[in-house]
């Protein structure tokens, strides 16, 4: 049978987790994770969240979530998870089946006509990186590729509709190649320059900001300007027209940032190339260990990642059905 979540499950759920969704690499949980992940977020709605349960144990749990403050949350419900104890296939297919039913009945009455497992999804997921002295990566953005949700959702009329590549470096023997500062001492003869932000010598980041349009970006780097935590920034003739940040060292040694933009007008001089590099060394500077992200399969930006060491160690699925 299935139930909407209720505390007394909690232990139940993280047993399953430890035992089950770290088989597709997602870290191991603890009290403390499952409640900051799950049930003390924002995002967390009980009566979008089940257990399937054989002779009273849980052996199955979906979460989802909906808001219409979400990209695209007036008309999509997000599935965050869906783990299931394996057992036989029949039973498998079972647990997956209910949960996933349930995920999508709570969608339909909440008036949501598609459901996504999409890196917009605001509960990250955390997951080690394979082959690494358990570096792990902060969210999933999407569903691993090959595992058995991916496939259990391709055999549900899921649409895989993008890859994104999960890319790792270790930053031990990082350095900025010989290419770049000649590419950076071009732009310097238009009037570009890319280094940390300094408030004092750099104007106009509140409008590149605005120009951008991110809210993630205007909130993150707007308060890391104020707060006077690392940025680094392209600016033309001082003015900021690009950034790269905010570069902060997580206490698990990975490199944390928002992300990277330059402002349209300003394409074309290899800005984005210099400020991924240069967070590289920024990062390398303060003691990082490593750093990771995930892009699309087919963005351009991939082959940036490239240049600076980066390779591709797990892929995402992107997918989604329309529900009606």
């Amino acid at each position: 049978m299935i139930e909407t979540w209720n505390e007394r499950y909690c232990s139940e759920v993280i047993d399953l987790w430890n035992k089950e969704a770290v088989k597709d690499g997602y870290k191991e949980m603890t009290e403390e994770d499952f409640s900051r992940i799950f049930t003390d977020h924002a995002s967390f709605d009980p009566t979008c969240t089940f257990v399937w349960l054989e002779a009273g144990r849980v052996t199955g749990f979906a979460c989802g979530c909906t808001g219409d403050e979400l990209p695209l949350g007036d008309i999509a419900g997000y599935i965050t998870c869906i783990v299931v104890n394996l057992g036989s296939a029949s039973a498998k297919q079972d647990r997956y089946t209910g949960l996933l039913e349930a995920l999508e009945v709570r969608f339909l009455e909440l008036g949501k006509r598609q459901a996504e497992m999409l890196f917009f999804n605001p509960m990250p997921l955390p997951w080690y990186i394979p082959n690494t002295e358990r570096h792990e990566h902060n969210n999933a953005p999407g569903v691993p590729v090959d595992s058995g949700l991916h496939t259990f959702l391709i055999q549900e009329g899921y649409a895989e509709r993008a890859t994104q590549c999960a890319m790792y470096l270790k930053l031990g023997a990082f350095e900025v190649p010989e290419s770049m500062i000649a590419k950076e001492e071009k732009a310097a003869a238009d009037g570009y320059t890319v280094e940390l932000l300094d408030m004092a010598k750099h104007t106009s980041v509140a409008d590149m900001l605005e120009t951008l349009g991110n809210p993630l970006w205007k909130r993150e780097i707007g308060s890391s300007a104020e707060s006077g935590t690392p940025v680094v920034i392209a600016a033309h003739e001082g003015k900021a027209v690009g950034f790269a940040g905010p570069v902060i060292r997580q206490p698990n040694g990975r490199g944390y940032f928002a992300g990277i933009g330059v402002m349209p007008q300003h394409e074309g001089h290899g800005l984005g190339s210099s400020l991924f590099f240069r967070l590289c060394e920024a990062f390398q500077n303060m003691g990082t260990d490593y750093m990771s992200l995930y892009t699309g399969s087919s963005n351009p930006a991939i082959r940036i990642y490239e240049k600076a060491g980066f390779q591709t160690v797990k892929t995402f699925a992107i997918m989604r059905k329309e529900l009606a």
